[in-house]
């Protein structure tokens, strides 16, 4: 028996609970939105291939456990319910949640009352998945988080922090992006695959986004044979060879194995169609409002709920670590510089359109409380990653890469009684003192073979006006979640530009 029709419910009960499903939708949808809903629902069932009944018809929606996302999942649902009122049949939806370790319990908790209010799991034509690392099994709130998925997750932070003195987005969002592709290829080809994927991205989005993935392959000659680039598999083959690379840059020639983990699938039927829902509906949260928290039961968490991000801790460590860069190596305060990063994630927030509600509730959670969110902040680093805040200061300060170009300052000011020729001796190859190896292992969380990778490895600082050139730089190349701030290097030193990520 297929695993997206589990004999749970007879006809008679499943007609009722859709019926009762779409009454709630209608009630709580907007007119405009839920005609949307009705003409996109046309527009499926045409794109949905001929071959196959409607009924068996299969259409993949990632979810991702956020505000715009649960919105997207709701409108496909009403699509879903629309088209078994007209037809007495539809499609069936398998709904699929990439895990990694920056996403809360918290996030898990609100698909499961979203899953709950739109009635899906009560409903034998709705599969829901989630995914760690490579794993493809049904979502269960109650699941822990895997070993193996924080693992890679806490090496792929340390590797790329310390290569980019912590700047935010490489170090939180590089892997985690990969992954998220890889996420697609894996649900989509779960279990004899999907007909379409439906996305509220726009159709330029979806351009810009195999664009930006064949001009980076290009660059960088890791463009698959050019018999295996058309469509989304030759989309995911291209990707594949962009994270292997990148991977293999992060983590060294030597780890094959950590790279391998990193491998982004593309058994994906051929000529797999996206489907965009992006021109029948209306996206700000701000809409929908009594959607999402009324009837969605969506809750905004202190830490899943972090500036631009509904669904991620991650931006608050992004924050802390700005903070901890102003307090360490600027002589400022800790305050100081989360004000900065509280000042830039704001400056997103209203780019992105959020609602006033959503803006006024992160100026108050940050306003006046460095402390105790310094000691929030410290604690889910903990929870989430394993990391300590020493370790967190020295990937602040990246003093291994680049031959050590930063091991002397970091040295000076964080751990005086070491020497930093003996630290130099052990990561050019020396076997070195047992007690200083476990003290580096210590106060990193990196193994002493991983320090010399950095070693070996160059030191990217973000620049104000030139891409430096290498692939862990060009990832984000035209990313819009930066700008340039005036800030001090120095407690009394002049105003000069920097660069600043995050989301």
């Amino acid at each position: 028996m297929s695993s997206l029709a589990p004999a749970r419910s007879t006809a008679v009960d499943v007609e009722e609970l859709r019926a009762s499903a779409l009454q709630e939708l209608r009630a709580v949808l907007s007119a405009e939105n839920y005609e949307g809903a009705v003409r996109c629902a046309m527009r499926l069932h045409n794109a949905l291939p001929a071959r196959r009944g409607l009924n068996r018809s299969v259409v993949l929606v990632a979810y991702g456990g956020g505000k715009d996302s649960s919105y997207t999942l709701t409108f496909v649902r009403a699509m879903q319910l629309i088209l078994f009122r007209i037809h007495g049949s539809t499609f069936r939806m398998r709904v699929a949640t990439n895990r990694h370790a920056g996403m809360p319990r918290a996030v898990m908790e609100n698909i499961d009352r979203v899953y709950s209010a739109l009635r899906l799991a009560e409903d034998p034509d709705c599969e829901l998945l989630l995914i760690d690392g490579q794993q493809v099994r049904p979502f269960d709130v109650d699941f822990p988080q895997t070993a193996d998925v924080v693992r890679r997750n806490r090496a792929d932070i340390l590797m790329t922090g310390h290569r980019t003195a912590a700047d935010a987005r490489p170090t939180f969002c590089n892997a985690c992006n990969l992954s998220m592709v890889n996420s697609f290829g894996l649900a989509a080809g779960y279990d004899g695959g999907v007909d379409l994927i439906i996305t509220g991205d726009s159709q330029r989005e979806q351009r810009d986004y195999y664009l930006w993935v064949s001009r980076l392959a290009k660059r960088f000659g890791l463009q698959p044979p050019r018999d295996q680039r058309t469509g989304f598999k030759g989309f995911l083959t291209a990707l594949n060879n962009i994270s292997q690379a990148y991977f293999t840059d992060i983590h060294g020639p030597g780890a094959p194995d950590t790279v391998a983990e990193h491998a982004i699938t593309n058994e994906v039927r051929e000529g797999l169609q996206f489907f965009s829902i992006y021109d029948d509906t209306a996206y700000a949260s701000g809409d929908h409002w009594e959607l999402l928290t009324d009837y969605l039961h969506f809750d905004f968490d202190d830490i899943a709920f972090s500036f631009t991000e509904s669904d991620c801790g991650n931006p608050a460590l992004m924050a802390h670590l700005r903070a901890l860069k102003c307090e360490r190596r600027y002589g400022r305060t800790y305050a100081d510089g989360l004000a900065e990063y509280v000042d830039f994630a704001i400056s997103l927030m209203h780019k992105k359109e959020f609602p006033p509600q959503l803006v006024q509730l992160m100026r108050e959670r940050y306003e006046g409380a460095a402390e105790r969110m310094r000691a929030a902040m410290d604690a889910y680093a903990m929870e989430a990653y394993g990391l300590a805040e020493e370790q967190l200061v020295a990937m602040v300060y990246a003093p291994f890469a680049e031959k050590g170009a930063n091991l002397d300052a970091y040295l000076r000011a964080e751990q005086p009684d070491l020497d930093a020729g003996t630290v130099r001796e052990l990561l050019d190859g020396s076997e070195g003192d047992p007690s200083l190896v476990a003290r580096l292992e210590r106060i990193t969380g990196l193994s002493v073979d991983q320090l010399r990778v950095l070693y070996r490895g160059s030191l990217r600082i973000a620049s104000t006006t030139v891409d430096n050139g290498e692939l862990i730089d060009s990832i984000l190349e035209g990313d819009p979640h930066k700008e340039v701030i005036q800030t001090r290097h120095s407690a009394d030193g002049p105003l000069v530009p920097e660069l600043l990520s995050g989301r």
